[in-house]
């Protein structure tokens, strides 16, 4: 099994070979269908924000690329290698792919140096010295080269999803994924971590986001997916999706969001 890495290419992103390819994937949990034949492509140094109400399957597809859930049915292709193949080797795929879950998922007996360096060092052998350097740099990269001594109990809920982040950074992945990751903090902690993501798209990062910030959604992605009812019902340009949704489900669901002070009654009373 052969991983590869995206190349640097002159080419434009229509011409670009997918990093991620999902061609009918379904997934089912006994009877609950959440996935119903998605098809999504991800080329690199694309950013894919994908929204749509709770339940949709939008975590869960994210999941499946990961391979943290196994695939009912349908293919996933990640950086040339079918992940969805009994025989593939998972976590040599996954060396290359960093993910950020909506929870910390921190080792708090541990530094934050240390939460950053373990991987590194029992997943790809760097020396303590080399994987020091390198979480160091990462830190710096999301603001908390200061804190590296600290234990992640010592962190707001921002500081420790941004040392999640330089966590993931710290393994050189060519795919990021974030699986809502401000939907666990307070708003006032939002802007740091969506102003981390915001860098890492700008130096041409690969992500797929699951998200509710409409706002980064509309300024940051190549392209947004709706996805509703284990489906995409829509997907184009943000200014597409959320500025002039053609399907009615995207536009319930985007008047909802962006006016939540709107119900069946009425606006609400001030």
């Amino acid at each position: 099994m052969t991983v590869t890495p995206p190349a640097t290419t002159e080419g434009s992103a229509a011409d670009a070979v997918p990093v991620v390819q999902v061609r009918d994937l379904h997934k089912s949990f006994g009877d609950n269908v959440v996935l119903r034949g998605i098809e999504l492509d991800v080329t690199p140094g694309e950013v894919v924000c994908v929204i749509g109400p709770s339940g949709s399957g939008k975590s869960t597809l994210l999941r499946c690329v990961n391979q943290l859930e196994s695939a009912t049915s349908g293919t996933i292709t990640v950086l040339g290698a079918e992940i969805t193949d009994p025989d593939i080797n998972i976590d040599a795929v996954r060396q290359h792919v960093g993910m950020v879950f909506q929870q910390f998922n921190l080792f708090t007996h541990q530094t934050v140096l240390e939460n950053c360096t373990i991987a590194q060092r029992k997943v790809l052998k760097r020396s303590k010295a080399e994987a020091t350097k390198v979480a160091l740099h990462n830190l710096e990269r999301v603001g908390l080269a200061d804190r590296g001594s600290a234990h992640p109990t010592q962190l707001s809920g921002g500081q420790q999803q941004r040392v999640a982040i330089a966590r993931a950074l710290s393994m050189d992945p060519s795919i990021m994924l974030f699986d809502e990751p401000t939907s666990a903090l307070d708003p006032e902690l939002v802007g740091d971590v969506l102003s981390v993501m915001r860098d890492l798209a700008q130096q041409g990062m690969t992500m797929i986001v699951v998200t509710h910030e409409m706002a980064f959604a509309r300024e940051v992605a190549d392209r947004v997916v709706f996805m509703d009812g284990g489906v995409v019902v829509e997907s184009g340009p943000p200014a597409q999706v959320i500025g002039d949704p053609q399907e009615p489900r995207t536009r319930a669901f985007l008047d909802r969001v962006l006016n939540p002070t709107h119900t069946d009654e009425g606006p609400a009373a001030a």
